[in-house]
């Protein structure tokens, strides 16, 4: 077994996780910068979309579901 290297199961989700964690973080405009660099060679650019997508979907619904909730009162 010498020069194989072992994938680990956890990668993809730790990758997940990690951009996940960046996008959040970005919402808010605060971040080292040390972080981010590690962050940015650590992550796949299609999780960062995906979850910059749907971050920014549940945002803009939230923000629907409490416009219609300050009206209706």
């Amino acid at each position: 077994m010498s020069g194989v290297a072992k994938t680990s199961n956890s990668a993809p989700t730790r990758s997940v996780w990690r951009s996940i964690k960046m996008v959040g973080w970005s919402f808010f405009g605060i971040r080292k910068s040390s972080e981010s660099l590690e962050d940015m060679a650590r992550v796949n650019p299609f999780h960062i979309i995906a979850v910059g997508i749907a971050g920014a979907l549940v945002f803009v619904l939230g923000l629907i579901v409490l416009v219609n909730w300050v009206v209706a009162k």
